[in-house]
């Protein structure tokens, strides 16, 4: 007998959007007092997010340090994803990188922002990339990624990239009912 994971129904494009708009994004860290932080505490935790873009935009005016400047730039294009606003969220977050290239959460942020604008291949490209580079949370690369798998007919690889989300974090609900999806369905051979 083979085995054969099969999703209960595929994935759409309203689905992708869906999962875009869930939060699931993850801030880069600033610490400290000052706009910079007020910025993060926006993109990281919600709220008004044209309030946080005003705070991110006004800090990108002052002085700061090259992490917290990039962080900054990743952060309101984070603020920018959740208002579907993609191509400027991907270009903040394309600064951000330009500025501190070893980011792991910028590219899992720049993957998002690529799914939204169906560059899938470039999406696929940048989450790898955040993986390797060892972002905060984990979770939500290994969820795009098997957005993208799943996009791609690759079923075997979202089921086990959705199962990656859920065992780094065993709170992350969208890659748990997401997982509901799937069932296994088992092969004879023969006839």
């Amino acid at each position: 007998m083979l085995a054969k994971l099969l999703p209960a129904f595929s994935i759409s494009a309203l689905g992708i959007a869906l999962c875009l708009s869930s939060g699931a994004r993850a801030a880069v860290t600033v610490l400290g007092p000052g706009p910079a932080q007020e910025c993060y505490r926006f993109a990281e935790f919600g709220g008004d997010a044209r309030e946080g873009i005003a705070r991110c935009s006004f800090a990108l005016d002052t002085a700061l340090t090259t992490n917290d400047r990039a962080a900054t730039y990743v952060n309101r294009g984070v603020l920018r994803l959740s208002l579907h606003q993609n191509d400027q969220a991907f270009a903040d977050i394309n600064a951000g990188i330009g500025i501190a290239p070893d980011l792991g959460d910028a590219y899992v942020d720049r993957g998002a922002a690529a799914i939204a604008l169906g560059r899938f291949d470039d999406a696929l490209a940048d989450l790898n990339k955040g993986i390797e580079l060892n972002p905060h949370r984990p979770q939500v690369a290994y969820y795009d990624r098997a957005i993208i798998d799943e996009r791609n007919g690759n079923i075997r690889s979202a089921y086990d990239d959705y199962k990656k989300a859920l065992d780094l974090a065993p709170d992350f609900t969208p890659a748990a009912e997401e997982l509901k999806r799937f069932r296994v369905v088992r092969k004879t051979s023969g006839i």
